[in-house]
């Protein structure tokens, strides 16, 4: 029976006392009923109609942190866990990091410069790494560490046995939810991240009224490998007879007094049944038909070198806005806002019997059964996921997002720049994502702060200098030891995406207001490069091809001082092949600003001429392209980074149309390294076979990466660890499978695998301001549309060769032809092109 039916049979006897309960009690459960249903998701899975490109879904619980769905408005974060006697929501504050403002700035210690690049160049490695281990190592040598803040424990007594058991994480929606039946009641637990609101709603619900009963705790979390009462501790408490509230401070850590303080709280607001709070941390809900749960949260954070604000009366701000409105009407906003960034693209691939298993299974039956939708899946999460950690006015993401259950997590969860945190923002420009980047340049600005007192420091040069890592409060010396902090074109190789925003939106006052991050990168370069001995060359010294050891004469293994532990050998040289590749982009990217802009174009003469004298890309004795700028091998076998490639993916000095005679080098050299490795590694790779339009292999690659090297909800590993890096990265990789604009052309399907014959995909970005949709069939395209945000001429090839015919509001366009199979013609901004293959 409908509603308006109930509605109708209660008016009518309504003034019969005796039916008056029996009525309100049917129209209740009624209405429960019907509000319950409302989410359909559960019944599309049994019967197969979900999207299999944005439903994440397991018919079990996660049984430990790997295993749970995130959900994150882009400061909160949260993993949900899906259990069902108790359930664990783990969560985060993206500025809760230990220690507080610092430098590790050592003033002279340019001083031993000289010396050590004397020593590289006369060939005696290990005393040069020893020399800069000893002066010119930041201090402290280590950087601070990214926290967990906390977790929501529900203990739902007798739940503990559950039948009909499903969870998922829609992606369309930025939902996640878990229902299962006990006792012939159906339990619905839904948990939302709101960026308007500030807020993290879980909303639990049944569908028989009065049957929510459970105990809620809301947990801190101590270091126990090195807290004490006096650092990082918490307090437990609650406020009135509906709320739970934890405070706290920042842990000390490497002499950095722990200078944050936070508060978070957790708000019950039940419909129906009691709320009340014993021990002054318990809050139980007792016989309620549905119940929202607010977790808000805040730091005394300003900024970098701020730790004024008051994080109390940011959580009551952020409470008193959730408590003034509905769950429903708080939902509402938070998808609308959500939706206005990821409705921007849609990603579809064929599917299979295969799509419609649990999302574990899928990727367990990857390698011997095709699913091509489950790469589509892979790239909506990691939109989703990037939406979800890194938004205007946040911190951008760091190694785990903001998704880290651990007070030491590995490699402290920081901002590496060797290859992850550039690696986390190489899909925004192409996913149609360009605002998540804000929380990135906003870091360059601040970089430049304790990067320029590092450049004169250390390197008695202007501009400003970023090493290998940085953490909240944005410090730029090198740390870890010299083995790792040798590598100076950290900084540079993060502003090359700033140069990357512009050739996608060709936003000049976004290339204006970034202009003095790029010049002042490029300005310590042209002070830290010198002459080679050869004197042809000019050559970063000292520098580094991240983490590979060169197999040279003299290196082998020994135990270093600054890091306590017996490495292989040392990696210190001139000149890595990475390095000059970087600073090929950066020199010809600040050339090519300062022409756009009108300025400097003196100094940008002098950059060009310094351009050319950089250590060109070589071919080795073993046909392989070389590493370093001599000739040798390496140590480690496989090793997991692919830096003399950067100029490939994600660079544009190597290319098959630029540089044909350096692709044999270049494959020879992915071939050596392999396909496997460590998730990062392999997204990487996926890039690469990308560039070199080798669909099949970029396949073979991503198989082998779902299955080895991703936990069950796309999350990367990072060996055994998350690491959200591949995460963004292989949604990069497949990306590039389905568009490139990094040449003069728009190259549509250059990449494709056979097992994607048929597909369609809307939104995608590409240089010059163009938004790309494709719809293709049998591996041909059939019909492709182009959106001109920029106004600019559109070059545009169909990578199988096919011809196309290009129209305007219904009216044929001319195009003019290139020798490549390319066609270019006019837009106007604003203007939509329908491109009809022929």
């Amino acid at each position: 029976m409908s509603v308006s039916r109930y509605l109708e049979f209660t008016h009518r006897i309504i003034s019969n006392q005796l039916h008056m309960r029996i009525c309100l009690f049917l129209l209740a459960v009624l209405i429960q009923q019907y509000l319950f249903a409302q989410d359909n998701i559960s019944s599309l899975i049994d019967i197969k109609k979900i999207d299999p490109s944005t439903v994440i879904w397991f018919n079990k619980p996660a049984t430990k942190w790997e295993e749970a769905l995130p959900v994150g408005n882009g400061r909160l974060g949260a993993m949900v866990f899906g259990k069902t006697g108790q359930e664990r929501i783990q969560l985060n504050e993206d500025t809760y990091w230990s220690g507080g403002p610092y430098s590790s700035v050592v003033k002279g210690a340019y001083k031993a410069l000289p010396e050590v690049q004397k020593d590289v160049f006369e060939g005696k490695f290990m005393k040069a790494h020893n020399l800069f281990g000893r002066e010119m190592m930041g201090y402290p040598v280590e950087q601070q560490k990214y926290q967990c803040l906390g977790n929501l424990i529900l203990f739902f007594k007798g739940e503990e046995k559950a039948a009909g058991y499903k969870r998922w994480l829609d992606l369309s929606t930025a939902t996640t939810s878990t229902v299962y039946t006990v006792n012939g009641v159906t339990y619905k637990r839904e948990v939302i991240a709101s960026s308007p609101d500030r807020a993290i709603a879980i909303r639990i619900t049944a569908d028989k009224p009065g049957s929510i009963s459970f105990t809620a705790n809301l947990r801190g979390v101590r270091n126990q490998e090195m807290s004490n009462y006096t650092t990082d501790y918490f307090r437990m408490n609650s406020d009135d007879n509906d709320c739970l509230v934890l405070t706290g401070k920042s842990g000390d850590y490497m002499g950095i007094k722990g200078m944050l303080r936070y508060e978070a709280r957790v708000k019950a607001v039940a419909d129906g049944g009691t709320v009340t709070v014993t021990d002054n941390i318990n809050l139980t809900v007792t016989n309620a038909n549905a119940v929202t749960l607010y977790f808000v949260a805040a730091t005394n954070f300003v900024n970098y070198k701020n730790v004024s604000a008051d994080q109390h009366k940011r959580v009551m701000d952020a409470l008193a806005g959730v408590q003034s409105k509905t769950y429903e009407v708080i939902k509402t906003a938070a998808i609308e806002d959500y939706q206005k960034l990821f409705n921007r693209v849609s990603f579809h691939l064929s599917n299979t019997e295969s799509s419609y298993l649990p999302t574990d299974e899928r990727m367990k039956a990857v390698t011997s059964s095709p699913d091509p939708s489950l790469a589509g899946l892979c790239y909506q999460f990691g939109r989703y996921a990037m939406i979800s950690c890194s938004r205007p006015g946040t911190e951008p993401a760091n190694l785990q997002g903001i998704w880290n259950q651990d007070a030491n997590p590995m490699w402290d969860a920081k901002y590496t720049t060797n290859i992850n945190t550039q690696m986390n923002y190489w899909q925004v420009e192409t996913a149609n994502l360009p605002e998540c980047e804000q929380p990135l340049d906003k870091m360059m600005h601040e970089i430049m702060d304790e990067g320029s007192k590092v450049a004169k420091e250390h390197y008695n040069a202007r501009g400003w200098v970023l090493h290998q890592n940085t953490d909240l409060w944005r410090v730029a010396a090198p740390m870890d030891g010299p083995t790792w902090g040798t590598f100076t074109v950290g900084g540079a190789w993060l502003t090359n995406a700033l140069w990357e925003h512009y050739a996608f939106t060709a936003d000049t006052a976004y290339l204006r207001s970034m202009y003095p991050v790029i010049k002042g990168a490029v300005q310590f370069f042209m002070d830290f490069l010198v002459m080679h001995p050869n004197g042809k060359w000019l050559i970063t010294n000292p520098s580094t091809s991240p983490e590979n050891f060169p197999q040279r004469p003299g290196n082998g293994e020994y135990y270093d001082e600054v890091t306590g532990i017996t490495l292989p050998g040392t990696t210190i040289c001139a000149g890595s092949s990475i390095d000059m590749q970087i600073l090929d982009d950066l020199f010809g990217y600040y050339a090519k600003t300062c022409a756009i802009l009108k300025t400097d174009t003196a100094f940008a003469a002098k950059v060009l001429q310094a351009r050319a004298k950089l250590v060109p890309p070589q071919i080795g004795k073993s046909g392989m392209l070389q590493e370093w700028a001599d000739d040798w091998g390496q140590l480690e076998d496989k090793h997991r980074h692919m830096s003399p490639l950067y100029g490939l993916y994600p660079g544009n000095v190597i290319s098959p149309t630029k540089t044909p005679g350096l692709i044999d080098a270049c494959k020879k050299l992915l071939e050596e390294r392999g396909d496997e490795s460590s998730g990062w590694s392999r997204a990487w790779k996926l890039c690469l076979w990308a560039r070199l339009f080798d669909g099949d292999r970029c396949n073979k690659i991503f198989k082998g990466y779902v299955k080895d090297q991703c936990f069950p909800q796309f999350f990367a590993k990072g060996g055994s660890v998350m690491q959200v890096d591949a995460t963004f990265g292989s949604a990069a990789g497949i990306g590039e499978m389905v568009l490139q604009s990094n040449e003069d052309a728009i190259d549509i399907l250059p990449a494709i695998p056979a097992e994607w014959s048929d597909g369609e995909v809307t939104g995608l970005c590409a240089r010059g301001g163009f938004e790309i949709n494709i719809k293709w069939k049998g591996g041909r395209v059939e019909k492709a549309g182009v959106l001109s945000k920029a106004g600019n001429k559109c070059r545009i090839k169909l990578h199988n060769g096919q011809k196309f015919a290009v129209t305007f509001n219904g009216k044929s366009v001319t195009t003019t032809n290139a020798v490549d199979g390319s066609a270019s013609f006019d837009t106007v901004k604003g203007g939509f092109y329908v491109l009809t293959a022929q």
